[in-house]
């Protein structure tokens, strides 16, 4: 994507990502189940908008646009037309141009990329959502649900959980290229909890995950059906089941100056890249490369490499997604990236921190929220907010790489602290 104008992140909000093993989270052997129930997506909706604007300064009268990233809100909660759920957030926003994109979990890098196309085409102030309630259905039936952003008159047979089914697929085929192993495998999950537990908005904040759990099988069960691929997958290489929000804001130059910031308030956007891939055919098991095709346009875009980026939210469904993330990115030659795993290049005190509030594995996945909740997380770090899970060193370049499907959608971006 050409940047013909400066845009910049000033901030926004997140709520916390719940769902079963979170403690707020009310489910049948909660205290108070039957008493009072858990927020909606109107909630989510609302709060992340309200919180973005608050935190920011931004009066809901300035914006010029804003955009909703949601996959299934018809699915899990029967409601469509969420652009109207926005402006139903704020009064300020009644009448202004707004509206839902879709693109599976990268729904929220898409709504991220068409706020950064309205600044492009003369847009000041654009806000960003994203939102998804998830646990309202069974897990068997919400993996149904799920199995949409697959091909699903093609793929939905595979398992009764679809899209665990695939990433086993990619495990299987990364063990049989590379000899990945389950032990291996456990190094990430463990990443992702840790750094979870050191931050108070993740779905996993309570929960611990010892390599011993992650590698065995004792209350981690290997839970597909289908017997190609059983062996391959467990419940902690899987992200969360979760329901939040997130919504910021993104605006140019003169939006600056509206607003009565500077640009050591912000982060520049200093490339973008979308691609797609074909829904109706199998990829490469060990490559991702609808991810590498947005990263390649990023890159030329910024006039940057791999090597310049010191900090990287990724996309990250299941464990194995992040070690062909960091392929596809270029951080790692392929078969690779588990080796930087072990030698902690990838943790907090590591090279280049990977995920550092716990991924979408360890944070959670309200699917329409990631991609907006990874350009918030590179702004916090980048700004010292992180608390507890803060890098130390000081990050000048970040990256986002947030995926749809089976990496049929990916949006990745590259951001500069100011």
């Amino acid at each position: 994507m050409s940047l013909n104008r400066r845009a910049f992140v000033i901030g926004g909000h997140i709520s916390p990502f719940i769902g079963k093993n979170h403690p707020d989270f009310v489910w049948k052997r909660h205290p108070d189940f039957g008493k009072r129930d858990n927020p909606g997506l109107e909630d989510y909706i609302t709060g992340a908008v309200q919180g973005a604007l608050d935190a920011t300064g931004t009066p809901a009268a300035a914006v010029d646009k804003a955009w909703i990233g949601n996959f299934v809100g018809e699915l899990f909660s029967s409601q469509g037309h969420l652009g109207a759920a926005v402006a139903g957030a704020h009064p300020g926003l009644v009448n202004k141009p707004i509206m839902r994109v879709e693109g599976a979990c990268a729904s929220g890098g898409l709504a991220f990329s068409s706020a950064l196309d309205a600044i492009a085409a003369g847009a000041d102030v654009t806000l960003v959502v994203g939102a998804e309630v998830q646990t309202t259905a069974s897990a068997r039936t919400g993996g149904d649900y799920l199995a949409r952003a697959s091909h699903y008159s093609r793929q939905r047979s595979i398992d009764d959980f679809t899209f665990p089914a695939l990433f086993a697929r990619r495990i299987k085929a990364y063990h049989e290229a590379h000899g990945l192993t389950e032990s291996d495998l456990a190094h990430v999950s463990v990443k992702a909890y840790t750094n979870a537990n050191k931050n108070p908005l993740a779905h996993m904040k309570a929960i611990e995950m010892t390599h011993e759990r992650a590698a065995g099988e004792a209350g981690n069960p290997k839970f597909l059906t289908n017997p190609d691929v059983r062996d391959f997958l467990k419940v902690s290489d899987c992200s969360q089941v979760s329901d939040g929000g997130a919504a910021l804001v993104l605006v140019s130059e003169a939006g600056l100056a509206k607003l009565g910031k500077t640009e050591s308030d912000a982060i520049e956007v200093l490339g973008l890249g979308h691609a797609t891939g074909n829904l109706f055919v199998d990829g490469d098991p060990l490559t991702m490369g609808t991810t590498t095709a947005a990263a390649e346009r990023a890159y030329a875009t910024a006039g940057l490499s791999a090597a310049d980026v010191q900090l990287a939210e990724v996309h990250d469904c299941f464990t194995i997604t992040e070690l062909l993330m960091m392929e596809a990115l270029g951080f790692a030659a392929p078969g690779e990236s588990m080796a930087q795993f072990k030698d902690g290049r990838t943790a907090l005190t590591g090279e280049l921190p990977i995920n550092t509030g716990g991924g979408l594995v360890g944070f959670g996945h309200p699917v329409g929220a990631t991609g907006v909740k990874q350009v918030l997380e590179l702004y916090r770090q980048m700004k010292g907010q992180c608390g507890d899970y803060q890098i130390a060193k000081s990050i000048e370049i970040g990256m986002t790489a947030n995926m749809g499907g089976d990496d049929k959608t990916a949006v990745v971006g590259l951001f500069a602290n100011r």
